[in-house]
């Protein structure tokens, strides 16, 4: 359509020589590289990736979600982000890290494979959420710890974790999923009660430094 347009493409002279510069390339990232244990790639990985996004790389920013068990450290993350959030947010004292520390703890210390859950979702190879499903009794299972990072709210995660615990919870035999939460959270609430779950009880507390009204969730499976 536009006759001063040129298609350009390299000569066969240039193709090589554009290969020797890649082969080049890749053999100086190895060296580089070489002496990181790989069970520490990925945070090679996602440290290049944020310096990506920091200057302003679109690429960077992957928008793909996806959902894993727990490994070690990521209970220590979650009460540390939780934490911190809740802090910024709502203005939450140390008092709210020391009840998540409690319930992280009593986690690790009674899991029991196949009965009690934890899943981290990852935006990009970065934690980015995180719920729990934690054995009550033979016919009971909490709902714990959910909490979605600000900069991954709005694309479906804390959906997506909640249903991830409701399909484990039938899949186990649970009859009833319960959780407790405040009426403050309320994007959180508005995803359980999409999900299926009813208010059966609330009451009045002061806790973490403020005025609340504590609720209690149940959904019967």
């Amino acid at each position: 359509a536009d006759r001063r347009r040129r298609v350009l493409s390299l000569t066969s002279r240039g193709e090589a020589a554009l290969a020797r510069l890649q082969a080049a390339a890749d053999r100086d990232t190895a060296r580089l590289i070489e002496s990181v244990p790989d069970d520490r790639l990925h945070e090679l990985r996602s440290a290049l990736r944020k310096a990506g996004e920091l200057l302003g790389d679109p690429t960077g920013d992957s928008s793909e979600v996806t959902l894993r068990p727990h490994r070690v450290g990521d209970v220590g993350w979650v009460v540390q982000r939780q934490a911190q959030l809740y802090a910024e947010e709502y203005g939450w004292t140390i008092e709210f890290e020391a009840m998540l520390a409690e319930i992280g703890a009593d986690f690790i210390r009674n899991f029991v494979p196949g009965r009690n859950f934890c899943w981290i979702a990852e935006r990009g190879g970065e934690p980015v959420g995180a719920v729990f499903l934690v054995h009550q009794d033979d016919e009971v299972a909490k709902l714990r710890m959910l909490h979605v990072e600000s900069s991954a709210r709005g694309l479906g995660i804390g959906k997506r974790l909640v249903a991830e615990c409701v399909n484990q919870a039938r899949a186990c035999g649970y009859a009833k999923l319960v959780l407790w939460t405040n009426d403050i959270l309320v994007a959180a609430r508005a995803i359980y009660e999409r999900a299926g779950f009813r208010l059966v009880s609330q009451e009045h507390h002061h806790s973490f430094g403020k005025d609340l009204t504590g609720q209690t969730w149940e959904m019967n499976l």
